[in-house]
């Protein structure tokens, strides 16, 4: 049976991000987005539906992430789903399901700034997670040296 992981989720940061590093010295930080859905119920009123969805970077990205996202921002995340469980303090089991993001691409420049690029990692298994692309959506360089 043939399968496929892949996720593409647009929202808002709920929270700044918070970098922290492994033992082994790699950055990573988690985003806690927003997304939200708009849809109209039978009697035809307008309704909305948020969902929380926590999406794990690592690397260079991180490190990216954290210096220039914060509440608010606006994200663009393509990964996977990535199931992970562990023991807490008192004995219970735990489990969650996050998105383990292979691409995250800003949205608008950061207020009074001109865009910075991100890093971007590679797709995974052509090249190591560490390499860069830079990567922006939103305002161009020109619109944000207008305002």
């Amino acid at each position: 049976m043939a399968s496929y992981n892949k996720v593409l989720l647009m929202g808002n940061l709920t929270k700044d991000p918070e970098l922290r590093y492994t033992p082994q010295g790699a950055a990573v930080v988690n985003l806690r987005l927003a997304v939200n859905r708009r849809y109209r119920n039978k009697e035809q009123e307008l309704k909305e539906e948020v969902c929380f969805i926590t999406a794990v970077v690592w690397n260079k990205q991180a490190e990216t992430c954290n210096q220039y996202l914060h509440k608010g921002s606006g994200v663009f995340v393509e990964g996977r789903l990535q199931s992970r469980s562990w023991e807490d303090n008192s004995g219970a089991k735990r489990s969650v399901i996050e998105v383990k993001a292979e691409r995250v691409q800003f949205l608008g420049a950061p207020s009074g700034k001109a865009p910075v690029p991100i890093a971007e990692p590679a797709v995974e298994g052509l090249h190591s997670e560490s390499s860069t692309e830079a990567t922006w959506l939103g305002e161009s360089e020109d619109e944000a040296n207008e305002s």
